[in-house]
C-alpha cells in the first residue's frame, strides 16, 4: 500500500478451509490499511459436483463446517462446473446454497468464467451499497433449516426509530456478549448481519454491518421522504436463529418503547 497508485483493485485469495471473516475484519480494525482501501466484498466459489457433500458435512463438538460458514458470509456465490451435474443436483445445491444465505447473490458459471461487472466494485460494505439493499431487503425471505443445525437467513421489519445506544446494545448482546437464545434455550449464533436502520434525529438511512464480532453504523447518500413511513429492516444469517424472538428483542431494546428484557435475554448466560 506504500507504492501509491499501483493497484487498481485487490484480489485476495484465502485456501479453501479459511474464514473470510477473519480476513474481512482486517479492513475493519487495522487504520493503516483502511485509509487507503476498503472491503469491496466476499466472493464464495462452490464446486457443484461436490459443493453439497461438504454443505452436509458434521464437525466434531456442533461446530459450523468451513463451506457453510463461507457461503454466509458471502456476497456473490458462484457456483461452478455446472456442466458436470445434472439439473436435479444442481437445484438441490442451489436451494441448499439459498437457505444458508438469502441475501447474497448466485452466479452459475462453466470454468469459472463470470463477467468482471458482477465480482468487482461490489460496495458490499458501505453506504454506496444503501441503494441496492433497500430494494433487495424487501425481497430476502426467511429461510427454513436444509440441513440439520443449518445455517439460516432470518429477516424481520419493524416500523418506526431506533435509538442509537439502545441499536448498539443489541446488535453487541448478540455479536459481543452471544447472550441471546432461542426457545430451545440454544444461543444464537450470528455470522453476518446487514440492514437498513431509521436512526432518531437523523435525516438519512443508516446501514448496519456485521461480520462475526464486528460490526458498523453508517449513514447512506439516502434520505428518509417526508412521506414515507420510517423502518428498520435487518437480516441475519447465523445459526439457531430465532426470528420472533430477535424481532421482540429489537422492540423491546431499541425502540421508542419502554425498555424491558425478554426472557430469552439472559445477561448472566454467555454461551461459549
Amino acid at each position: 500500500m506504500q507504492k501509491k497508485g499501483k493497484f487498481d483493485y485487490i484480489l485476495l485469495e484465502t485456501t479453501g478451509l479459511a474464514d473470510p471473516g477473519a480476513v474481512a475484519s482486517m479492513f475493519w480494525v487495522d487504520a493503516e490499511l483502511g485509509v487507503d482501501i476498503y472491503l469491496d466484498g466476499i466472493i464464495t466459489v462452490v464446486d457443484s459436483k461436490y459443493g453439497l457433500k461438504h454443505l452436509e458435512e458434521e464437525k466434531p463438538d456442533g461446530l459450523i463446517n468451513e463451506a457453510s460458514r463461507q457461503v454466509a458470509l458471502a456476497d456473490i456465490i458462484i457456483i461452478n462446473k455446472t456442466d458436470l451435474v445434472s439439473e436435479e443436483d444442481l437445484s438441490k445445491l442451489r436451494a441448499a446454497i439459498r437457505s444458508i444465505n438469502g441475501l447474497g447473490k448466485i452466479l452459475e458459471t462453466q470454468r469459472s468464467r463470470v463477467d468482471l461487472s458482477n465480482v468487482l466494485d461490489l460496495h458490499a460494505f458501505d453506504s454506496l451499497s444503501g441503494i441496492s439493499l433497500q430494494k433487495k431487503l424487501q425481497h430476502v425471505p426467511t429461510t427454513q433449516p436444509h440441513l440439520d443445525q443449518s445455517i439460516i437467513t432470518v429477516t424481520f421489519e419493524v416500523p418506526g426509530n431506533a435509538k442509537e445506544e439502545s441499536l448498539n446494545i443489541f446488535i453487541q448482546n448478540l455479536l459481543w456478549e452471544k447472550n441471546v437464545r432461542n426457545k430451545d434455550d440454544d444461543c444464537m449464533e450470528v455470522i453476518r448481519l446487514k440492514g437498513l436502520v431509521s436512526i432518531k434525529d437523523k435525516a438519512k438511512q443508516v446501514i448496519v454491518q456485521g461480520v462475526h464480532e464486528l460490526y458498523d453504523l453508517e449513514e447512506t447518500p439516502l434520505s428518509w421522504k417526508d412521506d414515507t413511513e420510517r423502518t428498520n429492516r435487518l437480516v441475519l444469517i447465523g445459526r439457531n436463529l430465532d426470528k420472533e424472538i430477535l424481532r421482540q428483542l429489537f422492540v423491546a431494546t431499541v425502540t421508542e418503547a419502554e425498555k424491558r428484557w425478554t426472557t430469552h435475554f439472559k445477561e448472566d448466560q454467555v454461551c461459549l
